[in-house]
């Protein structure tokens, strides 16, 4: 088991770029984004578009990648958590046998401040997340423009 990070100082190279976010389309499957969203966030913790930065952490078994996990940065704290957790995928073959939460883990243990993430309500992931002390105190609404 290999975990890899990247960010504005561990860049990502635009071959692992485009294998990532093939990744997290395919696997997120009822609930991906646009391939070109994806991307969008992905360049954002590189810092290749106007932002503050943050994560990409992989897992690879046997050199095979089997989980991504992309977190932004918020820059905002006390009010708004300073990271928001924008992608976890888990490889259908590999799912049920604890790689969610290794990569969670990674994020939780490399990132400074709280963590904030969205999940629909019939996600399976949603019981990681409460598993490892996720709640959910607020009702997201939406204005979508």
């Amino acid at each position: 088991m290999k975990f890899k990070t990247y960010n504005a100082f561990n860049r990502i190279t635009p071959l692992e770029k485009e294998n990532v976010a093939n990744f997290l389309f395919n696997q997120l499957e009822e609930y991906k984004d646009s391939k070109s969203a994806i991307i969008k966030s992905i360049d954002y913790t590189s810092k290749e578009t106007i932002g503050l930065g943050g994560y990409v952490f992989t897992l690879e078994v046997n050199q095979e990648l089997v989980g991504v996990l992309v977190v932004n940065k918020t820059g905002m704290e006390e009010y708004i958590p300073e990271n928001i957790l924008v992608y976890l995928a888990i490889h259908h073959s590999y799912r049920r046998k604890g790689y969610g939460t290794k990569l969670m883990q990674q994020a939780i243990n490399n990132c400074n401040g709280s963590i904030a993430l969205h999940v629909n309500v019939d996600n399976p992931a949603r019981a990681l997340y409460e598993k490892l002390g996720f709640t959910t105190p607020y009702l997201e609404m939406r204005l979508e423009r």
